[in-house]
């Protein structure tokens, strides 16, 4: 999209299935689980570029050997950073001791990140953090085996403060406030709770410690660990965890707001945050890529046992629909088709902004995942250019000759490449004047293509800040000399903060705020700023339960259609010559588009659990108060 926003977050888990032995036989290599974790982190790339962290874990070691490996990187290029070190370790082993060339046990005794299960993340640090002790996956370590835990998870929990409140009163002595810190500890918690419990009970059945510990491991309840950790958690979340001698987990929040997938079959068990990466990583069909069930965990125990188990209750199903509008990979065959769809649906409304004159319209999009939805307004397009082909043939029957036939049926729809993002622009100068410059310049055009009678129609993913719309594409766009410019956004109007592992905390950022702000600054209705303020901090010690959602009041006495004219006016300069109309997807269209991913908050106000309504309340004190923290 043409605001850049920090998102997400992607997972990787594997579970070998098979001796090492076996893939060593059938795919050449011992190390097929280290390749494909590659493979399937740098094909989720897209969901995290600040870091990235990779950890393996060896079964049926004996004691002083080695069984957990880690490696995280905040590297610029983090992904290769980690493989880079990896190889290197492996080579220069293998190098050393040329006598573990063919030997599978060898190199398993002696060679680090070989392993039959892995667990790979990347990161976007929303938080704006970016050390290396924020780099997932984080190990809280033990001596014994089956209390090693190691988590990542793509995430973001709206109750820390809660959580890290009850850590306290467990008696825990946290090191810091951060949501994956505290899922951990909760979770290690439980699962230190249960190892106890289960060597009183193999104690009273008469084996000593050292026979107590695989039993211990055996009989492990993962599921009921799980139950008891994530009881009061309130966000998104796909949380992946580690047991040190083996047991593995990729838990999904009641509401389904984060994705998870997965695929077995009697060689591996692998999960993912999106289904293509499993497929193409995996050469596996669609259909055979399930999707964790909300409130569900899938479940590996360290004997290959795999089972799809209800943690917690579901809620009613709000999968987050940004994820169709831009932030996975356009390459699952759902998404792909849902982003065309959204194209399509807009059409009505662009033709109404050019008045039905396909002719003198050049249609185009923002580079580079707003090309889809392209696709899909050009084939509605395209539809129309041929109704109104029709209608001509029909209306001139009488008089058609062959020449004017074949002027009729030449006439193209007019698509074009017009923006085209020429640097990833670092703002490494402050000073405002010299930054807007540097923005102006992220974008170039194509020149020569467009006529001053012409309609410029350009897509977007979605229009968040509108920063870089009002500094550089509109007033690239304008050097063109259209006599029109209607930037199309696929997605509705982004009214309200993210709070579930997106980085819009800040209610004053979006554009659809501000314009609501003016409104009611022109119609002299501003006094309603202050009733919502009144109304938020009225319900800052309620219960989550109880908080409603003041903000939506802000939006009620306005249209789509006069918000969309507000930004429009407050994204165009008095220097642009052009008109500049502003066109948004509708709610409704959204849901036709992504019937299966209706979580739309962020244009909607609608959070799936209590946690965001205490978020948006908080945005707006601080927006208020003119504090610049964050609301979670």
């Amino acid at each position: 999209m043409s605001d850049a926003i920090k998102h997400e977050c992607g997972i990787a888990v594997i579970r070998l299935l098979k001796p090492l032995e076996y893939y060593k036989e059938k795919y050449g290599s011992a190390f097929y689980g280290v390749n494909k974790m590659y493979l399937m982190m740098e094909k989720q790339h897209n969901r995290g570029q600040d870091g990235a962290g990779f950890t393996s874990i060896k079964t049926d070691v004996k004691p002083g050997e080695r069984y957990i490996s880690r490696v995280r990187s905040n590297q610029s290029q983090p992904i290769q950073d980690i493989f880079s070190q990896i190889n290197n370790r492996i080579n220069n082993t293998l190098k050393e001791n040329p006598e573990y060339e063919n030997d599978v046990q060898l190199q398993k005794k002696h060679i680090p990140y070989l392993g039959e299960l892995f667990l790979g993340h990347v990161r976007y640090g929303t938080y704006g953090k970016n050390s290396i002790e924020n780099v997932q996956p984080l190990l809280r370590q033990n001596n014994w085996k089956h209390r090693n835990l190691i988590v990542a998870g793509n995430f973001n929990m709206t109750n820390v403060n809660e959580l890290f409140d009850n850590l306290i009163r467990l008696g825990q002595h946290p090191k810091e406030k951060a949501d994956t810190i505290t899922v951990m500890e909760k979770i290690g918690h439980f699962l230190d709770d249960a190892v106890a419990k289960l060597y009183k009970q193999i104690k009273k059945e008469g084996f000593n410690k050292m026979e107590a510990s695989p039993l211990i491991a055996e009989r492990l309840n993962v599921a009921k660990i799980l139950r008891k950790s994530a009881k009061n958690w309130d966000g998104g979340y796909a949380m992946a965890g580690l047991l040190g001698h083996g047991d593995a987990f990729v838990l999904r929040d009641p509401a389904g707001i984060r994705p998870a997938y997965y695929y077995h079959d009697d060689e591996i068990v692998v999960i993912a945050s999106e289904r293509p990466v499993i497929q193409t990583v995996f050469n596996v069909p669609f259909e055979k890529v399930e999707e964790i069930t909300p409130g569900h965990a899938v479940i590996v125990k360290a004997n290959g046992e795999i089972a799809h188990k209800k943690i917690l209750e579901p809620l009613e199903r709000k999968a987050c629909s940004f994820e169709r509008i831009y932030f996975s990979r356009g390459s699952d065959a759902e998404i792909y088709k849902e982003r065309k769809d959204l194209g399509r649906l807009l059409m009505p409304k662009v033709l109404d902004a050019i008045d039905h004159d396909t002719a003198n319209t050049v249609f185009s999009y923002i580079p580079n995942t707003a090309e889809t939805s392209f696709y899909g307004l050009v084939e509605a397009a395209q539809d129309e250019l041929n109704k109104e082909k029709n209608r001509q043939i029909l209306d001139e029957k009488e008089t058609l000759t062959d020449e004017r036939l074949t002027e009729i049926l030449s006439r193209r729809l007019r698509t074009e490449k017009i923006a085209i993002k020429d640097v990833k622009l670092r703002t490494f100068i402050t000073e405002d004047s010299s930054r807007d410059d540097l923005v102006a310049h992220v974008y170039d055009v194509t020149y020569g293509v467009i006529k001053p009678e012409d309609n410029l129609v350009i897509i977007d993913d979605s229009i968040v800040r509108g920063t870089t719309l009002k500094k550089s594409i509109i007033r690239m766009m304008d050097r063109l000399n259209p006599r029109s410019i209607v930037v199309v956004s696929s997605a509705p109007q982004i009214r309200y903060p993210d709070c579930y592992g997106i980085d819009m905390a800040r209610l004053e950022d979006l554009i659809a705020f501000r314009a609501a702000l003016e409104l009611h600054r022109e119609r002299d209705s501003y006094g309603i700023v202050e009733e919502i303020y009144r109304q938020c901090k009225e319900q800052v010690d309620y219960e989550d339960v109880d908080v409603k959602n003041a903000v939506q009041q802000l939006y009620t006495p306005f249209t789509d259609e006069e918000i969309s004219e507000k930004i429009s006016e407050l994204l165009c300069t008095d220097d642009i010559n052009a008109s500049v109309k502003i066109i948004f997807q509708s709610v409704d269209n959204l849901h036709k588009a992504c019937p299966k991913n209706l979580g739309d908050w962020y244009f909607t106000g609608n959070y799936p659990t209590s946690g965001g309504n205490r978020v948006v309340n908080r945005a707006f004190i601080n927006f208020y108060e003119g504090n610049t923290g964050r609301a979670y």
